[in-house]
């Protein structure tokens, strides 16, 4: 007999964001989904791959919320899952709402978000609780760079810079003014963090957390950033420092290489994300060097790397769903499998005007 169909509702599930991720990692799962999905643009990929595409306006529109929950009561959907992070923050503002019609939110709490997603923030409780994070300045006017006194350097918004989007490196002082300078007139604030690490010492770590805040699991991704797919910036080491070894790099959204277990780094994650009170899923960004995981980046959300976990077996949106709603026992510490996996490109034809069998509110 075949087992009875959960709906879920997926948005964001175009551009190559965590929304397709989640879209893949639902579709290799054993419970049986139909899945909605929804996204702002007809050019959207994973409009293909759901069960009933639509079109939603813009997460700021003033009626987003409203369309959201319209489809949710048109298709008896439990679960609602972002694919955006302006759509995890509208959500997050109107979670009674959506609790109030009987739909599970995986998503983190309020003071979570505020926290992770103002990387100024992030590095201010990594430090009033003890963590090791990588020396760090806030920048909001140029007299803010004379208190930078490390070198090289990388430069970021404080808030926003998905997918590494205007992150600048920089190995001299000439470099730092520039960068700094141009920076400042785009945004009223950003952060400057020291580099660590080499490019072989960058984990991208996820830990999963129940609604209700015990600890499920955790793996990571020792990440490949050198080829060309997986890198946002990559120079030659000039800062006359062989311990950052010979190519400098910033890693961007897109993580490959091998996952695993790797206490080392998964544990002290770990009791960051309960430290700081975490739901559902987080991503943690760091490099391991000399037997310390520096965080330079949490991610209070799912990962680019969602379906590579769930192509191991650990399948971060249907572990919550089993728990939450189906009532399954979720064993502690389960296991996965261990391994590389490596990315590419997949390309889709489409004869004719794209995603003219929308469906209709």
């Amino acid at each position: 007999m075949e087992k009875e169909s959960l709906t879920v509702l997926l948005t964001g599930v175009g551009g190559g964001g965590h929304g397709e991720q989640i879209l893949k990692a639902l579709k290799m799962a054993k419970t049986n989904y139909i899945i909605i999905g929804a996204d702002m643009s007809h050019l959207s990929m994973g409009l293909l791959e759901v069960d009933y595409p639509y079109i939603v306006p813009p997460a700021n529109h003033p009626d987003y919320i409203d369309i959201i929950l319209k489809i949710c009561k048109k298709h008896n959907v439990k679960a609602l899952f972002h694919g955006s992070e302006p759509e995890l923050r509208v959500m997050s503002e109107n979670r009674g709402k959506i609790e109030q019609a009987g739909i599970f939110l995986p998503i983190n709490p309020a003071a979570v978000l505020d926290v992770c997603m103002d990387k100024s923030k992030t590095m201010k409780f990594l430090a009033d609780n003890g963590f090791a994070y990588p020396a760090s300045v806030t920048v909001r006017a140029t007299e803010d760079l004379e208190k930078i006194d490390f070198l090289p350097a990388v430069l970021k918004p404080s808030v926003g810079a998905g997918g590494s989007a205007n992150i600048m490196l920089a190995q001299t002082q000439e470099e730092l003014e520039m960068f700094g300078g141009y920076l400042l007139s785009i945004y009223s604030e950003f952060i400057v963090q020291e580099y660590v690490g080499t490019p072989e010492t960058e984990f991208t770590v996820g830990v999963l957390i129940s609604m209700d805040g015990e600890l499920i699991n955790s793996i990571a991704v020792k990440r490949s950033i050198l080829s060309a797919l997986s890198n946002r910036i990559k120079v030659s080491n000039q800062s006359g420092m062989d311990k950052f070894g010979n190519v400098l790099a910033i890693s961007n959204g897109v993580s490959q290489g091998e996952i695993g277990r790797f206490p080392e780094v998964t544990k002290p994650c770990e009791k960051i994300a309960m430290a700081m009170g975490c739901r559902g899923s987080v991503n943690v960004q760091c490099r391991f060097v000399d037997g310390k995981v520096y965080v330079f980046e949490i991610n209070p959300r799912f990962s680019g790397t969602t379906s590579l976990r769930a192509m191991v077996g650990y399948n971060e949106p249907d572990t919550l769903i089993r728990r939450h709603l189906l009532g399954e026992d979720i064993a502690p510490h389960f296991e996965y499998k261990t391994g590389f996996i490596m990315r590419g490109l997949k390309e889709a034809f489409i004869n004719g005007l794209p995603m003219n069998n929308v469906e209709e509110l």
